[in-house]
């Protein structure tokens, strides 16, 4: 998506104000930027004569700096999105009976295998065991992955289709799965990258202009290949995790550094995992699980201080921006430790369970806040099984803000679906599918969530501004007022770097 070669003069925009009717401008937008903005009308007489210029009448519709999405496993969810949803599984039976199903209906191709995501065992009555799958599909391979992306659940088949061989149960968790998830990805590259390419123009259409991409490979070779194709239709910061950071520091780069020479990939930060996950029940955790005992019972710590503490010291070194996946309240305070004893910047990702001392050390250390709100949607119920008695403390977005943190949206896709729209809706109104709100003390005003879900380095919709911008059919707020929610509202248009991502008007 390459800047529009002529500029672009927005007619008759409304400008999202939440201070009272702005109304209506024109803007113009030159070389990949907001060049003018003006009453509406004003602009026209401002060209010079024989100006070539796009103008595009919005007809008093709401226009706005596109949305971000601040943590994505980009070609994870593109595949995703045409595997077996196994999300509505309330039981392992359940799940086995999906499986079946979907075998009668689309059975995979041979050599590969049945790939389902979503699922989460944490309230489950039964016990997923590789038997079960076993006796549903036989020599097919099948792997379910879990909806927090910490454990898998395969048949024997499909353990050999990974190549682990022999297991007790068949469902690996953390340390057992991490390693082998990449297997489950294996398509050919002009295969993935045209799922990718898809998956991005269809979030154009709900108005996302960037996404930080943090898929565990080798980012800057994997985006470098596909922007030679084609430029993607949205910004992408490309994530690097440990085992491709001899690659980044070989070739000097530093965050916001240009992979492709149009600018829309740009190095993102290092990412690092902490601990576990909620569902998982490996999120390390001050205090135990319920029923839990041994050496475990706390979660697990996947970045000890000794590890963690050198790694975020080199990276800042070396003028990274960092990404400390920490889930549990004992891994954010060990994060926010390694925040403090190196000087890193960036983000804590998730940040479900804090302490209210944590809470004020995010802001003391200027640390980021990158939350995934509909998470809190999805696990309301495990969290109130699995920290029973701290769920107050838990998703805590009102308290992050009071605190002066600066929160950033995003949907941790495929764990959750790549729409900014569901994660403003999820930290504003805290309820889905018609359920009173879960903790509605710690949701956040639309403003705010609508702040968190831009680019914190955007300037808004001011003259100098990236040409990143995204056309409402609806006002936010109206629609919230009149519908109580903001998920699926409709996109007229997307704009990066001055040039239509989408366009339904």
């Amino acid at each position: 998506m390459a800047a529009s070669p002529v500029p672009v003069l927005l007619a008759r925009a409304r400008p999202l104000d939440t201070t009272g009717d702005p109304g209506l401008v024109d803007v113009l937008l030159r070389e990949g930027r907001v060049a003018a903005i003006g009453p509406a009308g004003s602009l026209d007489a401002s060209l010079s004569s024989g100006t070539r210029v796009e103008r595009v009448d919005l007809d008093g519709r709401t226009l706005m700096p596109g949305l971000w999405d601040a943590h994505t496993h980009l070609t994870q969810w593109a595949l995703a999105r045409d595997r077996l949803d196994v999300s509505a599984a309330t039981s392992a039976a359940h799940a086995v009976r999906l499986v079946v199903g979907r075998l009668a209906d689309r059975p995979p191709r041979p050599g590969t295998a049945l790939v389902g995501y979503g699922f989460r065992d944490g309230l489950w009555p039964d016990v997923p065991t590789a038997a079960l799958l076993d006796a549903a599909a036989g020599a097919t391979p099948v792997v379910l992955v879990s909806g927090d992306l910490h454990c898998g659940w395969l048949s024997t088949a499909g353990l050999a289709y990974l190549g682990v061989g022999e297991h007790p149960t068949g469902v690996l968790r953390e340390d057992e799965w991490l390693p082998v998830m990449g297997e489950v990805d294996r398509v050919p590259d002009e295969v993935a990258d045209a799922l990718v390419a898809e998956a991005v123009k269809d979030a154009a259409t709900l108005g996302v202009v960037g996404v930080v991409d943090l898929e565990i490979a080798d980012n800057v070779d994997v985006w470098r290949r596909r922007a030679a194709t084609a430029a993607p239709a949205a910004r992408i910061r490309a994530g690097v995790w440990e085992a491709h950071l001899d690659r980044v520091l070989r070739e000097g780069l530093v965050a916001g550094d240009p992979l492709t020479p149009d600018g829309l990939v740009t190095q993102g930060p290092f990412k690092v995992i902490t601990d576990g996950s909620l569902n998982t029940r490996t999120a390390f955790c001050h205090d135990p699980y319920p029923g839990a005992s041994g050496s475990q019972a706390h979660g697990i710590l996947a970045a000890p201080p000794e590890r963690l503490v050198p790694l975020l010291e080199q990276v800042t070194r070396h003028g990274l921006r960092v990404a400390v996946h920490a889930i549990g309240d004992a891994a954010n305070t060990l994060a926010l430790d390694a925040f403090a004893a190196t000087g890193a910047r960036g983000a804590i990702e998730h940040a479900q369970l804090l302490t209210p001392a944590d809470v004020l050390r995010f802001a003391e250390l200027d640390i980021v806040a990158s939350v995934q709100p509909e998470h809190a949607m999805d696990d309301r119920d495990v969290a109130d099984r699995h920290w029973a008695g701290r769920t107050g403390r838990a998703f805590p977005f009102a308290a992050l803000h009071r605190a002066g943190v600066r929160l950033a949206l995003g949907s941790d896709a495929p764990v959750a679906p790549l729409d900014p729209w569901t994660a403003i809706d999820a930290a504003v109104v805290r309820a889905r599918d018609a359920r009173e709100p879960w903790h509605p003390e710690q949701s956040i005003d639309l403003d705010v969530a609508l702040a968190a879900s831009v680019d914190e380095q955007a300037l808004g919709l001011a003259v100098g501004a990236p040409a990143d911008l995204a056309v409402l059919d609806e006002d936010p707020h109206a629609r919230l007022l009149r519908a109580g929610h903001v998920r699926g509202l409709p996109v007229a248009g997307t704009l990066v770097a001055g040039g239509w991502a989408h366009r339904d008007l």
